[in-house]
C-alpha cells in the first residue's frame, strides 16, 4: 500500500478541490502539475503532456464533430419544431391518462436523435409541458421525473458528444457506437414508455387526463404531428445514414447535420440573426468547455500514471478466479457511484482511460473489439444516470430553475423510478451484449 501513497493522495486531493467549485480543467491541471513537483517528477516529463495536448486534443479532427453537433442542436431548437412536436401531441394523448408524459417522453426521442443537448431539451420540455402537468393536476414527482428523464435520453441516443469522446479515448470506431447505442436508447425510452402506463392503469389521479384540451382537432393533430416529424427525421437520417453509410466521416455527417439544421431555421422562419449570434456563442462555450476539461485531464492522468496509479487500479480490481462479469459490474457500481458526485466529462476523461484497460484484458468469450464497444456503450447507459442523481444531477437543476415553486426535494423523489430504470437498462446491457453488438455487427 505504501508504494501507492502518491496516487492516493492525489486522487484524495483531486476530489477535495472539486468539491471546492473551482473550474474542472484547472482543478486537473493543477493537481496533475502539484504532484509533479511534489514527487520530484522531473519537469521535462510534463513536455509529454504538451505533445499529448497537441496530438490528442487540439489537432484532433475527430473532436471538430463537437461543436457542429451542438451548433446543429441549437439551431435545431430556434426552428420550433420541438413546441409544435408538443402542440400535436397533447392535443392527441392528452385526452387520456398519462397522456402527457407520453407526448413528453416521444419529444425526448425526437429530440436525442437531432439535439442531444441535455440542457436545452430538459429546459425547453420543462417550459412546454409542467405548465400543462400542473392545470391537469399530475402528482408533480411523477411530472418532473418523466422531464428529466425523457431529456437525457440525448447523451445515449445518437448522435451524441458522449459517444464521440468515448470512442475517441478507447478508440472504437463513431459509426459503431452510434449503431451500438440506438437498441439500447430505445429500450430504454420504451421502458420509460411502460412504467407510465403502468402508473395511468394503477393509479389514474397520479396523471388525470385534462378536463378540457385546447388546441387543435384530432385529424389535424395527426396531419401535424406527421409533417413536423418528417423534417427531424430527415435530418437525422441524413447523419446517421452518411456515418453508417461510409459516405461520410462523423465529422463531416455533423457538418451535414449544422447546415441542415441551419437550413430548417430558416425555412420554419426560427432563423434571426441574434438566434444565431447566441447558438454561435453557446456552442463556444460549450466547446471550449470540454476541449479545457480534456487538456486538464491529459495532464492529471499523465502525472497520475508516472506516479503508479495504473498499477493502483490494477490491484483494486484484482479478484483472483473469479467471473469477468464480477469485475465488470465492479467497475460499473464505482462509475454509477461516481456519478453522483462528478459531471460525465470528467469521469469520461478521467476514470475510463484507467479502467477501460482492464476490461479488455477480461475474457468474455468474444472479440477485443467487440468487448471495448459493448463496454463504451455499457458506460454511456450507465453515465447517463450522472445527470438524475443527487445531490449534483445537472438535468434537476435545469428543471428547478424552470419552475422555482417546486421544491428541490419533489424532484429528488420524482427521479428515483427512473433511476432505477436506468439501472434496469444497465443490467440488461450487461447481460446480454447482442442488445450492443448486433447492429453494428448487421452494418459491416
Amino acid at each position: 500500500m505504501a508504494e501507492y501513497i502518491w496516487p492516493i493522495t492525489m486522487l484524495l486531493a483531486l476530489v477535495l478541490l472539486l468539491f471546492s467549485g473551482y473550474p474542472v480543467a484547472f482543478v486537473l491541471a493543477g493537481v496533475g502539475i502539484a504532484f509533479a513537483i511534489f514527487a520530484d517528477v522531473p519537469l521535462v516529463f510534463l513536455s509529454m503532456g504538451v505533445q499529448r495536448i497537441y496530438s490528442g486534443t487540439l489537432t484532433n479532427w475527430l473532436l471538430a464533430a463537437i461543436p457542429l453537433f451542438v451548433f446543429m442542436g441549437l439551431m435545431l431548437e430556434s426552428s420550433g419544431i420541438a413546441k409544435r412536436l408538443m402542440t400535436s401531441l397533447a392535443a392527441l394523448a392528452g385526452r387520456l391518462p398519462g397522456g402527457y408524459a407520453v407526448a413528453v417522453v416521444v419529444i425526448g426521442v425526437v429530440m436525442a436523435a437531432s439535439t442531444g443537448i441535455i440542457g436545452a431539451s430538459v429546459v425547453l420540455m420543462g417550459m412546454m409541458s409542467l405548465p400543462a402537468m400542473k392545470s391537469a393536476g399530475y402528482d408533480m414527482r411523477l411530472a418532473t421525473g418523466v422531464v428529466a428523464a425523457s431529456g437525457t435520453l440525448g447523451i445515449l441516443i445518437p448522435p451524441s458528444i458522449m459517444l464521440i469522446i468515448l470512442g475517441d479515448q478507447l478508440r472504437v470506431p463513431i459509426g459503431d457506437l452510434f449503431m451500438g447505442a440506438i437498441w439500447p436508447g430505445l429500450i430504454l425510452a420504451a421502458l420509460y414508455f411502460g412504467y407510465i402506463i403502468v402508473v395511468a392503469l394503477l393509479s389514474p389521479h397520479r396523471m388525470p387526463p385534462p378536463e378540457r384540451v385546447a388546441g387543435i382537432s384530432v385529424g389535424r393533430a395527426a396531419l401535424a404531428l406527421a409533417r413536423d416529424l418528417v423534417a427531424p427525421m430527415l435530418l437525422i437520417l441524413s447523419v446517421l445514414g452518411t456515418i453508417v453509410a461510409g459516405i461520410a466521416t462523423p465529422t463531416e455527417s455533423a457538418a451535414i447535420g449544422a447546415a441542415g439544421a441551419t437550413l430548417l431555421a430558416i425555412l420554419t422562419g426560427g432563423f434571426s440573426f441574434k438566434a444565431l449570434r447566441t447558438a454561435v456563442h453557446e456552442t463556444a462555450k460549450t466547446t471550449a468547455m470540454i476541449a479545457f476539461v480534456m487538456i486538464g485531464a491529459t495532464v492529471f492522468s499523465l502525472v497520475f500514471r508516472k506516479l503508479g496509479g495504473d498499477g493502483m487500479v490494477e490491484d483494486m480490481f484484482h479478484f483472483g478466479d473469479v467471473s469477468p462479469y464480477v469485475t465488470f459490474g465492479v467497475v460499473m457500481a464505482l462509475i454509477f457511484v461516481l456519478g453522483f458526485f462528478l459531471d460525465w466529462v470528467e469521469i469520461t476523461l478521467v476514470v475510463i482511460p484507467i479502467v477501460a484497460p482492464i476490461v479488455a484484458g477480461l475474457d468474455f468469450g468474444l472479440p477485443a473489439s467487440d468487448v471495448t464497444l459493448w463496454f463504451a456503450i455499457a458506460l454511456a447507459v450507465n453515465l447517463q444516470t450522472s445527470f438524475l442523481t443527487p445531490p449534483f444531477g445537472y438535468a434537476l437543476f435545469y428543471l428547478r430553475g424552470v419552475d422555482t415553486s417546486i421544491p428541490i426535494a419533489t424532484i429528488y423523489r420524482g427521479i428515483i423510478p427512473f433511476v432505477l430504470i436506468q439501472v434496469a437498462a444497465l443490467v440488461l446491457v450487461i447481460a446480454w451484449p447482442q442488445l450492443v453488438l448486433h447492429l453494428p455487427h448487421a452494418v459491416r
